[in-house]
């Protein structure tokens, strides 16, 4: 079997939450030796997120973002646990941390020291709204200062957070992107910053992709839409006889094929032929597409636009999902390859005295 492809690289996490926490996780999914310092005594804020907790008290949101990790606590105020944690960034090859800026030198733990003195540490600070801002960056503020909850929910509803804690995931999956991206710099011998920063809210801007560059051609200010998308129909959620489903029409032919399948002869009308033309008389056309999906269930008319290369689907529920990707109540839901579960989410201080016998040798004792 081949090797996990950063086997052998050293993360020290000093992150907590979300955002931080899944993007040391990645890193340990793809074989990173990953160490986890918490607070002593009450951990990452995620372990007290809960119900759901499992059998053993840890939260379901701590254990979602946490597995192929060691738990180490120490209090940065306590001269032993300052020298320890100095001992694993000198040791380390990435350490990741989502600190106010400020705190970590207030403790004699700056970023910019530690980069300097040590050649090969690439450090990575997860921010809410910058560098230069002290304002802590929830995903819930981030959704809304970046403007998803203009665009999200019905038209004449609230604004509307998305469903999971987006701005964070995206901001994980960033902080993974740019710190590969700069190892691989790195070893190609380019002379690139190893003092990495990444915003939750530049982030959650650059995601509005689409929305913002229409913004920014039209100079017109986007609106909530509901389940309608701003420059594509049909691409909505529409009731079947037993439930809802959607269909996301992509391009003129399979608009064509659509009207073929839902046997409605008013579809071919010249006017819908084109995106375009489809955009100018939505609200004609999805009433057509609307009456006859209503007359068949949720299994008929995505099997029949199916095969015929329509995407469409089913809004199933998170159980049904889980059923199929094999998610654990420990684990979480495996990721996919290369990446492997290797060792389950560590309860507190678990491994703390490995780790403060044998530093980041501890890996080889923990087994």
């Amino acid at each position: 079997m081949s090797q996990l492809p950063l086997k052998g690289v050293k993360v020290l996490d000093l992150t907590r939450v979300l955002a931080g926490p899944l993007a040391t996780m990645q890193l340990g999914d793809l074989g990173a030796d990953v160490i986890k310092i918490e607070r002593t005594g009450v951990g990452d804020d995620s372990r007290a997120w809960g119900p759901p907790f499992d059998s053993r008290g840890e939260s379901a949101y701590f254990l979602c973002c946490n597995r192929n990790k060691l738990s180490v606590a120490a209090d940065f105020t306590i001269p032993a646990d300052a020298a320890m944690v100095r001992d694993l960034i000198a040791g380390a090859d990435i350490v990741v941390d989502n600190f106010l800026p400020g705190a970590l030198a207030r403790v004699g733990l700056d970023p910019a020291v530690f980069v300097a003195r040590h050649r090969q540490l690439v450090w990575c600070t997860i921010t809410g709204f910058g560098p230069e801002s002290a304002r802590p960056g929830y995903d819930y503020v981030v959704q809304a200062e970046a403007g998803w909850m203009s665009i999200t929910g019905e038209s004449d509803g609230e604004p509307m957070r998305t469903g999971t804690a987006l701005a964070d995931l995206l901001t994980g999956k960033e902080t993974l992107s740019t710190i590969l991206a700069t190892l691989t710099g790195l070893r190609a011998g380019l002379d690139v910053s190893r003092h990495l920063t990444v915003s939750l809210f530049h982030t959650a801007a650059a995601a509005l992709i689409n929305v913002a560059q229409s913004a920014l051609v039209s100079g017109a200010e986007p609106v909530r839409m509901g389940q309608a998308h701003p420059n594509l129909v049909p691409y909505q959620l529409f009731h079947a006889v037993d439930g809802p489903m959607v269909v996301a029409v992509g391009n003129d032919a399979q608009f064509a094929a659509i009207g073929r399948q839902l046997d409605e002869p008013a579809l071919s009308d010249g006017r819908f032929a084109t995106n375009a033309g489809r955009l100018a008389h939505r609200t004609e056309l999805v009433a057509l597409i609307a009456a006859r999906i209503a007359t068949r269930s949720v299994a008929h008319w995505v099997a029949a636009l199916s095969a015929s290369g329509i995407p469409s689907g089913a809004v199933r529920r998170v159980r049904d999902v889980l059923d199929e990707v094999a998610g654990s109540p420990l684990s979480g839901i495996p990721p996919q390859a290369p990446g492997m579960v290797r060792r389950p989410p560590p309860r507190l201080d678990e491994h703390g005295t490995l780790v403060r016998t044998h530093a980041w040798d501890a890996f080889a004792h923990a087994g």
